[in-house]
């Protein structure tokens, strides 16, 4: 079969028809198109820094043959009768490293605070309705971790940890779009992931393996320095040689119970900030330099980083087409995220825009030790709290009045649900974020007029980005430094930064801990 690679820099409108792209190959090749025998296309992405807006493709042409579609190679083998092994949380990361278990032969036991993802959503529709947060099921606690409610965003920085494209094979194999592989930016969508989160645990189940929701882990089982299994909440014990710990950046409990057991933990960098959100037909406008968007492209997404005062500032988890949603974790605290449809349909766009925060700007917290970054987020959050009456309410300013110093007289219409406060964020926050804020967004602003704009908001706060806090492991074992058979892994502990890569170090720990086990019983 002979097969001719092609990259081609086409009109939107020529990228959406595959009868118009194959006609360009064909041309650029110096073929007869009556010869081609299919087109697979392989990659896509939308390049918009000239007024003329291109889609470059990465097409495949054939001329005697049509491919056979790419065939599932996994095995996920009945493991009912295998050796246990331990993970706590089934975020991605404990998910793909459950599924990685199954492959090797390995039976994983997960042990979930939240819920499922059915019930999970019936706990946030009852936070809705009652204006508080349920402690151990929310946006950022159940089955599939914060990125089940989310834009299920699968791009990555990460690209020397792992394979990307066997994670998305594998979210392909639960349900994703097959499409979700040949964007630059793929996204899966919060309408389509809950499904896709609950096949992988009915297979996870079918081969032998066992999830426990409402399952809160309280103690590791220590024992000349090796984790010998772990402790739940109802005094249950389960044994194991090895566990991995992939609670996800926002299980403060878990840094406290390692802290207890005098388990190493190690200060680093984090990023807090605000959520910022401006009307779609705004960022369409500024991004495709059109007062219109056009039917052939999607809705517009941005990507910021800037330098002030010696800090990043810049724009994380941008959701187009999205709503701006209650993140918190208790009940007195006010945390915001974003996340969108698979359609991302919403007349509004969001994106966190945060600042990095070192360890050496919270000397005012040293008497907090290595809970300084965790103090300081939680005193924030808990501000926002009373600034929003103590409700579900989120303290909010228009950027323009951001820019100013002033507080806004009005707000104008916001996706997120329980409503805005307005609130002087430039004045009440901390300097070390608000003044960085400030010029950051006047930067931003240089480069895209508009950006700073009164139809847009700054909302508060956008403060779980990652963790202040890492567990510190070895790099050969991806065993904790001073305890054997303790896996950290995935974002909280310090070792990702979302989907992708926390799945990738899902499947790292798992393949380590096999390893590990071999050597050790000599198997």
């Amino acid at each position: 079969m002979i097969e001719k690679k092609i990259n081609l820099s086409v009109t939107p409108r020529e990228a959406s028809d595959r009868v118009l792209y194959t006609h360009i190959a064909a041309e650029k090749l110096g073929i007869d198109e009556k010869d081609i025998t299919s087109v697979v296309l392989r990659r896509r992405s939308i390049d918009a820094r000239q007024r003329n807006i291109l889609v470059n493709l990465g097409l495949s042409v054939y001329l005697d043959g049509v491919p056979e579609p790419a065939k599932w190679t996994k095995e996920y083998k009945n493991a009912e009768h295998k050796p246990s092994v331990g993970i706590v949380g089934s975020g991605p990361a404990g998910l793909f490293a459950a599924l990685k278990f199954l492959e090797e032969g390995y039976r994983p036991v997960l042990f979930e605070r939240g819920r499922d993802v059915s019930e999970r959503k019936k706990d946030i529709a009852q936070m809705y309705r009652d204006s508080k947060v349920n402690g151990e099921s929310n946006y950022a606690f159940g089955e599939g971790g914060a990125g089940t409610f989310s834009d299920g965003k699968l791009y990555t920085r990460s690209k020397k940890r792992g394979k990307i494209q066997d994670v998305l094979d594998v979210f392909i194999h639960f349900g994703a779009d097959p499409e979700i592989s040949l964007d630059a930016r793929p996204h899966i969508g919060t309408d389509k992931l809950p499904g896709i989160i609950a096949s992988m645990r009915k297979k996870i189940i079918e081969c032998g393996g066992e999830i426990h929701f409402n399952s809160r882990v309280i103690e590791l089982i220590l024992k000349d320095k090796e984790c010998k299994g772990l402790v739940l909440s109802d005094g249950t014990r389960y044994e194991f040689p090895g566990v991995i710990l992939s609670t996800g950046h926002s299980a403060r409990d878990i840094y406290e119970m390692l802290n207890r057991e005098g388990i190493a933990l190690e200060e680093k960098s984090f990023a807090m900030g605000v959520r910022v959100e401006h009307p779609q037909k705004l960022i369409d406008q500024i991004s495709y330099h059109a007062p219109e968007r056009g039917e052939y492209l999607p809705p517009a997404t941005y990507k910021f980083a800037k330098q002030v005062q010696e800090r990043g500032v810049y724009s994380f988890c941008m959701c187009p087409g999205g709503f701006i949603v209650p993140a918190g974790t208790s009940p007195n605290e006010i945390v915001v995220n974003g996340m969108s449809s698979s359609q991302r349909n919403s007349p509004y766009a969001n994106s966190g825009l945060v600042v990095e925060i070192h360890p050496e700007d919270l000397k005012e917290y040293s008497s907090d030790g290595i809970f300084a970054g965790l103090t300081f987020q939680r005193e924030l959050e808990q501000k926002c709290f009373q600034w929003s009456d103590h409700s579900l309410k989120a303290p909010a300013q228009r950027l323009t009045d951001f820019i100013k110093g002033r507080e806004s007289s009005s707000l104008p219409d916001t996706s997120y649900i329980p409503g805005l406060v307005s609130v002087n964020l430039r004045k009440n926050m901390p300097s070390i974020i608000a003044s960085r804020l400030q010029e950051g967004l006047m930067m931003i602003n240089q480069g895209s007029r508009g950006f700073v704009s009164s139809d847009a908001i700054a909302v508060g706060v956008e403060s779980r980005t990652s963790s202040p806090l890492r567990i510190p492991r070895d790099p050969e074992t991806m065993t904790h430094i001073h305890v054997k058979g303790l896996y950290p892994c995935g974002e909280g502990a310090g070792y990702a930064g979302g989907i992708v890569s926390s799945a990738i170090d899902g499947e790292r720990c798992a393949i380590a801990m096999i390893e590990n086990i071999k050597s050790k019983f000599n198997l």
